[in-house]
């Protein structure tokens, strides 16, 4: 077993670029050492940490930071047009998406340049620009740390929700998740590019007939001109849910904002823009100290340097709270809170 190390510096290890420290730090790269080290009782919590690219660390950690890294990727063929692909935990989610796109596999392509590493990927529900994960997840294996026991979860089993599943909640913390299945395509790729600015990047290159890596590149255009290099900027990503409220509220709320940016849902509810929200309350931009929200993209809190996870999330309750008074809409945090 490694050695593990002790008052652990984090700050690294996230992509808010916090400093917080751990009472105790160790890094798995295979299942064998996993059991290993499950298999001798901690009275302290574990804490079950990926590429860090959604995680919000508050104050310093009094329990065991456990870095999942296995990797490795495999396949099977089911059919003539559809093939399973395994991806450890530990592989980084963009890098895996990519070696998809270029063997030809499609399904993912919508999902380029997500921060963060497979492992995550059901454990949020990550989705963007119409695909979710749950429209491709087969299964995944994990390990129960109180029993040393690997359980496989199918689709239904992860009761996955709007950027939610079982791994988010109830068993938060409980598993440490080995690898996950996805059901990719070979070839009639289902396209899914409906999304405007998909669309219109797509015009730029006078491309009418996208393939899964138009797509991806599109996908990757969007998100980089959007959206802040963590390794520049200390950020999460998203830090909002975009919110689902009923019709009946959104007609209310174009009342006074006819410009009112959502995405119907059924008859009697739909789906609102969080960015939208947060930048017309003026919050676009803002700063104060080395917290703030970014310039281009209002659903993204930053670390400008050296703030504290408690800033971020005071700001974070500072948006919450504005938001529901001008608009009567509540946001829920997306970013995972420690």
């Amino acid at each position: 077993m490694k050695n593990i190390f002790y008052s652990f510096p984090l700050k690294n290890e996230t992509t808010f670029g916090i400093n917080a420290i751990a009472d105790e730090y160790i890094s798995i790269e295979s299942v064998q050492e996993a059991k290993d080290f499950f298999s001798i009782p901690s009275d302290k919590p574990y804490y079950i940490l990926g590429g860090g690219s959604n995680i919000l660390i508050t104050k310093d950690v009094n329990g065991i930071i456990v870095q999942n890294k296995i990797k490795g990727i495999s396949t099977s063929i089911i059919d003539d047009s559809t093939i399973h692909v395994t991806a450890g935990a530990g592989e980084n989610w963009n890098e895996f998406v990519l070696y998809c796109i270029e063997n030809n596999w499609g399904g993912l392509e919508n999902l380029s340049l997500i921060p963060g590493n497979v492992g995550a990927s059901p454990m949020q529900n990550i989705g963007a620009y119409g695909v979710e994960i749950k429209d491709v997840f087969v299964s995944l294996n994990a390990l129960e740390i109180a029993t040393n026991e690997i359980h496989t979860f199918e689709n239904e089993a992860c009761k996955f929700g709007y950027r939610e599943s079982i791994f988010k909640n109830s068993h938060k913390n409980k598993f440490l998740i080995i690898d996950v299945t996805f059901k990719l395509t070979r070839k009639n790729h289902k396209i899914s590019a409906n999304y405007g600015a998909i669309q219109s990047e797509l015009q730029k290159y006078n491309v009418t007939n996208p393939t899964i890596k138009d797509i991806s590149k599109a996908v990757i255009a969007i998100r980089s001109s959007k959206l802040p290099d963590p390794k520049v900027i200390g950020n999460a990503g998203s830090f909002f849910k975009n919110p689902v409220i009923s019709i009946k509220l959104a007609d209310a709320i174009k009342l006074n904002y006819p410009d009112l940016v959502e995405y119907p849902i059924d008859e009697t509810s739909t789906k609102l823009a969080a960015g939208w929200l947060i930048e017309k309350a003026g919050w676009k931009g803002f700063r104060d100290g080395d917290a703030g929200v970014h310039a281009l993209q209002a659903l993204v809190l930053v670390n400008y340097g050296n703030t504290t996870g408690n800033e971020i999330l005071n700001l974070s309750q500072r948006i919450i709270d504005d938001i529901h008074s001008k608009f009567g809409v509540t946001l829920e945090r997306e970013v995972n809170i420690w």
